[in-house]
């Protein structure tokens, strides 16, 4: 974990209410799978935020308005400079794929960016799911690293369904799968397929494993997903039943 001071380089919407921001400093560390945790200017609580993209030098985030500190958010212009802990969790493991399946669904589709752009040279098919046209975004930029299919749920772009009905429709050939989207869709995944990795969501209170407020219940007890996560192997995670 580092605690570094990071300036807003670039920060606009990509639909009505998902943005990408870009941040720029010391941005070394960084691996596909691993997040940050911003501090805001009148907010208690920082707010954890999956990689979309890193190097030394920046890195991308991909952000959905979806209350009073992502609002706040999209009013930061550039130039301003933001408290971030980067380096935060672990990550993908790239090893484990030779025919790699990335599947992502709304805002999950974030931290799959960077690691489509690291296994490019497998060019792995790539799942992304959204509700409806509107809400597409990042479809260009993954197809510079793999094989793209997207999903809505009313039809209105591309396939009408979700990224899991698609799959089995489809018969996409791959060894191994990674996720980040909605719980249901990743328990719902992990009942078909447990042979991949999950990125999982979570609300947190400190995002370095001190308060425990991010636990989930594994096949080896709670973990947390600041700290353990938030990759895990998706054959460890247990879902709640009213997941």
């Amino acid at each position: 974990m580092k605690n570094v001071f990071l300036t807003v380089k670039e920060n606009r919407p990509l639909t009505n209410d998902f943005y990408k921001m870009v941040l720029e400093g010391e941005c070394s560390g960084h691996t596909a799978g691993m997040f940050v945790n911003i501090k805001l200017q009148d907010f208690t609580l920082r707010r954890p935020f999956g990689i979309a993209d890193a190097d030394n030098h920046s890195i991308t985030l991909l952000y959905k308005v979806v209350g009073l500190g992502t609002k706040y958010m999209t009013t930061l212009q550039n130039g301003v400079i933001i408290d971030v802990l980067t380096c935060l969790g672990n990550g993908f493991n790239l090893g484990k794929a030779s025919k790699p399946l990335l599947i992502g669904g709304g805002t999950g589709i974030a931290p799959l960016f960077k690691l489509a752009k690291e296994l490019k040279s497998k060019y792995p098919n790539i799942i992304l799911g959204f509700r409806t046209h509107e809400d597409v975004c990042m479809i260009h930029e993954f197809s510079e690293f793999g094989n793209v299919h997207v999903t809505t749920d009313d039809g209105s772009y591309g396939y009408k369904g979700n990224v899991l009905s698609y799959l089995k429709s489809t018969g996409i050939v791959y060894d191994y799968y990674y996720a980040c989207g909605p719980l249901v869709m990743l328990k719902n995944l992990t009942s078909i397929d447990k042979n991949g990795e999950l990125s999982l969501e979570s609300r947190m209170g400190c995002g370095f494993g001190a308060c425990m407020g991010c636990s989930i219940k594994t096949k080896s007890g709670y973990k947390r997903v600041c700290k353990e996560g938030p990759v895990f192997n998706a054959s460890e995670v247990i879902f709640d039943e009213q997941t």
